[in-house]
Order: C-alpha cells, then sequence, then structure tokens
C-alpha cells in the first residue's frame, strides 16, 4: 500500500538525556572511546545488534530503559562529561588557527570522494580509499580546517560478505534505512528537502543532500533514490561501484557535477576543491560551464581560474585501475559541456586523453584529473614514484624525476585504530596530545619510559579480546546459514589466545597474494605446528573480493579448503565480513601484520600503519608506506625492494623468505621469555613500532601536509586570479594563448662554453646561450642549464637545472644568457639548455606542460674563451 504522506519519526527521550541525541548525531563519538562505553552501557546486547549505530539504538530501545537510566546518576554523569567533551571539541580546534595567519576571505576546502568509511554503521565504503577519506574528514576536524566532505549516499552501499558451506564468498545488500543513520536531511528555508538537478541525455536526475557531522566537519552526500526520477536513476545512489560501465559514469557525473551544484544549493563557495582519486573530475566541467556562464569568462580563462584551486590525489598504482571511458560515452553524456565551452569533439575530448592527436584512445579520468589540478600528489614516496612514470607522457619532454607528483605519504587516524586499553596507556605514559603530536615532538621519547611488563600485559588481553571476537563473528556467521553442531564447535574453540598470531586483512585482489603464505604447504604446517618445539604460530585473514572478482574469490575458497583439509581450523581462521568494527579488533590483537603484494602495485596500504600505531611489528614486502618505514627496527622487510618480470620466480623467493624471517627471526623472538614470561626483545621492537610510526604515519601529519602544500596554497592562487573582476585570470589566459602561438618560432642558436679541456671537481666554467625569441619576451621565459652525469644510454636522466641570467640582446638582435658553474663530481659529465615558461600568476613552470630542449643537430656549440663576449 502506497503511502500518502510519510513522517519522520525521532527517537522519544527524556529531557534529561535529550543530550544523547546531539552526541549521537556526531560521530565524534567514533573516536571518543568513552561516549562509545556510554551508548554500550545503555544497552550492551542493542549496541551491538544495531551495529553500532547509536542513532537506531535510541530510536528501539525500551522505554522503560530511557526512563530507568534517567534515575540512574553514575549514568547521568558519565553522560554529561561525555556532553562536555563534544562541547570543548567543537570549540578548541586551534591548529588551523595558529599556522592559517592571513586565510582568504570565506576560506573553505571541498573534498570529493567516491565513498567515505567512518564507522561501521554506515556502510558506504568498500575498502582502504575510502576509510582514508573517513579518516581524512576526522584529522581536519581535529586540526579544525575549514573543510567540507562531499559523496555519495547508497542506499544497498557495498556488500556484506558471507561464505557458503564450500567456502565461496556471497554477496548480501543490506538496505541502508538513512532515517536510522547519523544522518541530517538538509532542507530550505520553507523546511523542504533541498534538492539539486544535474541533466542527463533526455531527461534530468535529482538528487536530496543529507549531512553527516563528522566533529566541526560537515559531510554532505546526495541521494537519487527519490521521485520523479525513475527507477534507473534511482539507482544511480545504489551500490558503490555497481553495475556496469553505464552506471559508472552516471555516478561519476552525478559526485562531480551534482557535488559542485549541491554546494552551491547549500550556500557553499570553496576556495580549494580536492579529488580524491579521479572519480569526481567531472566537476572541472561544471565550474568551468559556471564561470563561463555567470561571470562572463572565456573558456581558457575559466579553465586557468578552476584550475588554479583544484588539487588531485591518485591512489592508483597500475594504469589498469584508472576509470576510461569510450569516447562516444562521453559525448553522449557530457557532449553539451563541448557546446557550452565552443570546442569540437576531439578538443573537449583532449581534456580527459594522455596522447591528445590519438582520436580513438579513451576518456581518462585521471587524465581529466591532472589536467585541471594545481597540485597532484601520489600517497608514498614509491607510488609518487610509480605515478611519475605513469602519467609522465603528460610531461613528455621533462625528466622523469621533474615530473610534479609530490608525496604524501597516507596516514590513519589515530584514536579510530587504536585499542581503547592502549589509548588510555599511551594517554597515561605520554601526555592526552599524543593522537596530534608532530613526528620529532619530545613526547614520543616517553615511549620507552612506558614500563614493558604493562605493554605487554595489555597487549595480551587485547589478544584475548580478538579471539572471543573471532569466535562470536564465526558463530554468529555459521547459525546465519544453517551451519553444522561440527563446525559451530570448532567455531567456538578456534584459535589459542596465548599463540603468536600473524593477521591478514585486505582487499582479496590477487595481486596482493593473500596465499603466498601457503605455497610450500609442508614448510608453512611445521611454522604453524610448531615444528616440535611448541612454538605455534596462527593467523587470522579477513577481506573482501570485488562481486565480479573470481580469481580473488578462488583465493579466499583455497584458504578455507586448505584449512579443512589440514585440520587446521584452530590455527588458520578466516573471518568474513571485513569491515571497521573487525579491523580494529585485529590491528589490535594480532601481533604481526602481514603484507606481500607484487611491488610496486600497494600505493600505500594503511592497515599496517593502523597495527604499528598499536605496538604490532609488521611484516611485508617493501611497498607503498612500508618502503619509507624503518622497517628493520619496527618490523621485518620481505626482500630488498627487487621488482621482478617472472611473478612465478617472484612468490618462489618471497615465500621463501618469509618463511626464513618466520624460522628464525619471528618465531624465536616472541618465544623468548625472561622469568616473568615477558618477551623482552619483542616487547622492544613494539616500542620502537609505536615511537617510530606512529607519529609520521598519522592522518594528523598527512593533512598537516595537505594544507601546508596543497589547501592554503590553492586557496591563495584563486583568490589572485578572481581579483579585479578575474583581471588576474584574464590576463594569464591571454598570455598563455600568446605563448602557444609562438613558443615553437624560438631557437637556441648558438652555446658557447668557455674552456672545455678536462675539467676539475669544482672548477668554474661560463656558459653564454644566444637565443632567438620571435615574438616571445625575455619576460615570458626562463631559460635553465641542465647538467649532470651521462648514463649508459648516453642521456642525462637526473641532472640540475639552474637559472641562466639575461644579459640583453647583442648586437644582432639575439637574447643573449649567460651562467658560471662548476661540476660536483667526477666521471662523463654532460649539460644542455631548456626554456620554461614564466609569468607572475603562474603557479609553476610546468603547469603548461611546455618545455624547449636545445637540439645538438641544431645548436652551434663553440668551446672557446667566451669572458668578453
Amino acid at each position: 500500500m502506497r503511502p500518502i504522506r510519510t513522517f519522520n519519526v525521532t527517537p522519544a527521550l527524556p529531557q534529561r538525556l535529550e543530550a544523547l541525541r546531539s552526541l549521537a548525531y556526531n560521530l565524534h563519538w567514533d573516536w571518543d572511546v568513552e561516549t562509545v562505553d556510554l551508548f554500550r552501557r545503555l544497552d550492551p546486547d542493542l549496541w551491538q545488534s544495531s551495529r553500532y549505530n547509536p542513532v537506531l539504538m535510541l530510536g528501539t530501545i525500551n522505554q522503560d530503559r530511557l526512563n530507568e537510566v534517567t534515575e540512574d546518576d553514575g549514568f547521568l554523569a558519565q553522560m554529561d562529561r561525555a556532553a562536555q567533551r563534544l562541547n570543548d571539541y567543537l570549540t578548541n580546534r586551534l591548529w588551523y588557527k595558529k599556522h592559517r595567519l592571513t586565510p582568504v576571505h570565506g576560506e573553505r576546502y571541498a573534498y570529493f570522494s567516491m565513498e567515505f568509511g567512518l564507522t561501521s554503521c554506515m556502510p558506504v565504503y568498500s575498502g582502504g580509499l575510502g576509510v582514508l577519506a573517513g579518516d581524512h574528514l576526522k584529522s581536519a576536524s581535529d586540526l579544525g580546517l575549514p573543510l567540507v566532505g562531499v559523496g555519495l549516499l547508497y542506499q544497498e552501499g557495498y556488500f556484506a560478505q558471507y561464505l557458503n558451506a564450500d567456502g565461496w564468498q556471497q554477496e548480501r545488500y543490506p538496505i541502508n534505512d538513512f532515517y536510522n543513520m547519523p544522518l541530517h536531511l538538509e532542507r530550505n528555508d520553507r523546511g523542504e528537502e533541498l534538492r539539486i538537478g544535474v541533466e542527463y541525455p533526455g531527461r534530468t536526475v535529482y538528487a536530496r543532500i543529507w549531512r553527516v557531522q563528522v566533529g566541526t566537519v560537515p559531510l554532505y552526500l546526495l541521494d537519487t533514490n527519490i521521485e520523479p526520477n525513475n527507477q534507473y536513476d534511482q539507482d544511480i545512489c545504489d551500490r558503490l561501484y555497481g553495475g556496469d560501465i553505464d552506471m559508472r559514469i552516471h555516478q561519476e557525473i552525478m559526485l562531480g557535477i551534482g557535488g559542485i551544484r549541491m554546494l552551491k544549493a547549500l550556500g557553499l563557495n570553496p576556495t580549494a576543491y580536492h579529488m580524491n582519486e579521479g572519480h569526481s573530475a567531472f566537476m572541472a566541467l561544471e565550474r568551468i560551464r559556471v564561470f563561463m556562464e555567470e561571470d562572463g569568462l572565456s573558456f581558457s580563462e575559466a579553465l586557468q581560474v578552476a584550475q588554479a584551486s583544484q588539487m588531485f590525489t591518485t591512489h592508483t598504482p597500475v594504469p589498469a585501475g584508472i576509470d576510461l571511458f569510450p569516447p562516444d560515452k562521453v559525448l553522449h553524456y557530457l557532449g553539451r559541456y563541448r557546446h557550452h565551452f565552443g570546442l569540437g569533439d576531439d578538443e573537449f575530448l583532449a581534456l580527459g586523453r594522455t596522447q591528445t592527436g590519438d582520436f580513438s584512445a579513451p576518456f581518462s579520468m585521471a587524465v581529466l584529473a591532472i589536467k585541471t589540478a594545481t597540485f597532484i600528489n601520489g600517497v608514498s614516496k614509491l607510488h609518487a614514484e610509480v605515478s611519475r612514470a605513469m602519467f609522465g607522457e603528460l610531461w613528455s619532454e621533462l625528466p622523469l624525476g621533474e615530473v610534479p607528483v609530490h608525496a604524501i605519504t597516507n596516514g590513519v587516524h589515530a584514536r579510530s585504530c587504536v585499542a581503547k586499553p592502549t589509548q588510555a596507556l599511551y594517554d597515561r605514559y605520554l601526555g592526552p596530545s599524543w593522537s596530534e603530536a608532530s613526528p620529532g615532538a619530545s613526547l614520543w621519547k616517553r615511549v620507552h619510559a612506558i614500563p614493558d611488563e604493562e605493554l605487554w600485559r595489555n597487549h595480551e588481553q587485547c589478544r584475548s579480546n580478538l579471539v572471543v571476537t573471532v569466535r562470536e563473528r564465526l558463530t554468529r556467521s555459521l547459525l546465519e546459514r544453517g551451519g553444522s553442531a561440527r563446525e559451530l564447535k570448532q567455531a567456538q574453540e578456534c584459535l589459542d589466545p596465548f599463540v603468536l598470531t600473524i593477521g591478514f586483512a585486505r582487499r582479496f585482489a590477487t595481486y596482493k597474494r593473500a596465499t603466498l603464505f601457503l605455497h610450500n604447504l609442508e614448510r608453512i604446517r611445521k611454522i604453524i605446528n610448531g615444528d616440535g618445539h611448541g612454538r605455534r604460530v596462527q593467523f587470522v585473514i579477513a577481506g573482501k573480493a570485488h562481486p565480479k572478482d573470481i580469481p580473488g574469490k578462488e583465493l579466499i575458497r583455497s584458504i578455507i579448503h586448505f584449512t579443512r583439509d589440514e585440520g587446521l581450523h584452530q590455527s588458520i581462521v578466516f573471518v568474513p565480513n571485513y569491515d571497521i568494527h573487525l579491523s580494529r579488533d585485529m590491528v589490535a590483537g594480532c601481533d604481526v601484520w602481514l603484507n606481500n603484494p607484487r611491488r610496486p602495485r600497494e600505493a600505500s596500504g594503511t592497515s599496517g600503519m593502523k597495527a604499528a600505531m598499536n605496538g604490532l611489528p609488521n611484516l611485508s614486502v617493501l611497498d607503498g608506506w612500508w618502503d619509507e618505514a624503518d622497517y628493520i627496527r619496527t618490523g621485518w622487510p620481505i626482500g630488498h625492494g627487487e621488482d621482478y618480470d617472472d611473478p612465478d620466480y617472484q612468490d618462489d623467493v618471497e615465500a621463501n623468505a618469509l618463511y626464513e624471517i618466520l624460522e628464525k627471526e619471528v618465531v624465536p623472538l616472541f618465544y623468548d621469555r625472561d622469568k616473568e614470561e615477558i618477551p623482552r626483545g619483542w616487547v622492544a621492537k613494539m616500542k620502537e613500532a609505536i615511537y617510530f610510526n606512529t607519529p609520521m604515519f598519522n592522518t594528523a601529519r598527512m593533512v598537516k601536509d595537505y594544507a601546508n602544500q596543497g589547501y592554503f596554497a590553492a586557496s591563495d592562487r584563486a583568490q589572485v586570479l578572481i581579483s579585479q573582476n578575474y583581471g588576474p585570470g584574464k590576463e594569464l589566459a591571454i598570455w598563455q594563448s600568446r605563448l602557444l602561438e609562438h613558443w615553437y618560432d624560438m631557437r637556441i642558436e648558438e652555446i658557447l662554453i668557455s674552456d672545455t679541456s678536462d675539467l676539475r671537481v669544482n672548477q668554474p666554467f661560463k656558459v653564454i646561450a644566444r637565443l632567438q625569441l620571435g615574438a616571445i619576451t625575455p619576460e615570458d621565459i626562463q631559460v635553465e642549464l641542465y647538467r649532470g652525469g651521462i648514463a649508459v644510454d648516453g642521456e642525462i636522466h637526473s641532472g640540475v637545472a639552474t637559472p641562466m641570467i639575461y644579459q640583453g640582446e647583442d648586437k644582432h638582435g639575439k637574447s643573449c644568457y649567460s651562467i658560471e658553474v662548476e661540476y660536483a663530481s667526477s666521471g662523463l659529465q654532460g649539460l644542455s639548455l631548456r626554456i620554461l615558461p614564466q609569468h607572475r600568476y603562474l603557479h609553476s613552470a610546468y603547469d603548461l606542460k611546455m618545455i624547449l630542449w636545445a637540439n645538438p643537430d641544431q645548436v652551434s656549440i663553440k668551446s672557446e674563451l667566451v669572458g668578453k663576449t
């Protein structure tokens, strides 16, 4: 029966308990362990069955229980303290105010992401990208940054995983009840739902706006599951990463274009826009359109202004991970922008192509993001190197090391991932500010003052808690699928709380090699069983394969089958339906965190950072973040950063290395106990993991990096370009057009080198260059001498560029530049000249992706004394 009217019914709370409503609707509770304890205390069973959702819990709890706690002075005192902590938190976020002394007027940063992993009761994330985005918002709140999140609200979200009797992954898509989640429906002044519309071919799709309050940061999510949208359009916000390529482009149009329109409908005008992955890159098209239609800018002017305030973070270490759309689909869905911009088909498609002359090439969302961004970064130092190689063609004349993809290594939100008793331990010995303290802060030295006994007993308790959690989860999943009595008994006896426990939890993609530890079955059996010494090892494994990833599902099934065939149900446990809640138990309760991807395909990896913050040593291939960590003192490296052409050989080598480390280092160190049963060497390694990794691989540090390197500069730059009725932006666009027209008319005609007989290290010599600039002026360019060692292929790969000094024109009208330099190293050295653009409003000489090198076949090179020239 279709209703004639609907009502949103909110929980009825006694007046004395109204503070619970405020606490429930701000996700600050997710990383405030005392507030979590408050809700758990209200009704422990309901807290768990509600999926740790305080809003749902308050809406379903027995009224008698609410009346009862109004008379419980202890509960009320705890509630009042929680409310006061929230109020103090919201009003005392000071880092931004202290470090951004002259913000632009109305400064605000918009952070766009396809998914946000914030807490278990909001399953609108799939894995690491989403959890990273959620942690980004939490730390932005901690630091007081004026940031807003932008995303989509999925009715079914990402799937819930369960295993059938054969160990094959199955998917369920539970319906998200938005009205019983910590969400606010945004309304206009008349109390009506605030909606936006986005044009798709032949129709307009509408979306309403929900807000999640993440501390001080609002996260706005679009929801198309409303009338008057047709069923297909309602399903745009149905499943995360669901459907075919048409559904994906529908979602990304709604995220990018709809996200910009949503911000406008909310009255928000951000000064910087951050694309977390390329999914939201269509935002650039909408922003350019708005600048053209509402502010009268030309396409080139609007592009300059939009680019000035946009940033792009890539998380993808392989080309196959980038969203690519066929040209005809892009023109079908977004062709109206081509007409708005006054571009031809191929000119428009060139915005998303590396090789603009390849008219059959697909449209890349990453390329669109790069071409419309002022700041680009990878998510670890190694990933930035990989990304420079992936996208280096966009700067085809630039040495690979200079490709402007920066590195901001990911981090994790400390208060969200460190176990409650461990947080209390750190609070006690390091002080309450440890979770946001910078690397090098004096408090980190206090880690070594934590008593070994206290740290170890705390960790043993975390391991015991993990064992209880795993047994409960396995039992619950078996009951749901009708498991046998024997299976239920095995689940209730799995794992030993006193045995060395290795954790492995991540997406089950084949390159992550979840079954590498099973490479040699005889050897791993001995390791698990203690090889006759009683020093046993057990594994806790979790993770989801994408519903369409059959090889990933095969990996899960192979682990299940091996465990059954070998009777190792007590020692190898696969825990279904990995989520944020299970992750927190695993990174706190395991002893070692294992990660063995094929290098360099792990862009960053964050679960290992969470483990390290809890004192776990990592055992990992040198990929992602681990490649830049102190992997000797805080864990063990698998290999030494080698790359392999033969994956089978790689598996042989790295599996053997894994076994060697387990047999000779990990197991002996863990079981080497003193008379008090404390493994002193192991505890020392735990302390090193905390000391080195917690301050460095922390979103407090990460978000500060984004602010200092990206948000502040982008806001300032955009403010300059839009000032004086867009005067600087227009000037820059006109200059760029003139430069492009005449760039290749320039000639480097003559280079004079002062004395090229054999040079000694640090011996100065002079270089003079004569250039024919044509219509370009010396103010338009910077001329650089590029020098360095000659590699075996005859090229300079890692040279040093030094600006030359303009000396004026000679009698022939040639522009003269000079410099005196020296070589700091011996051996075969070389030099060249290059020309780059420069302008007072240009963010970087690399922005235009234009560079002109001296051509040895066209330049007159003279070796003579040039002091008088």
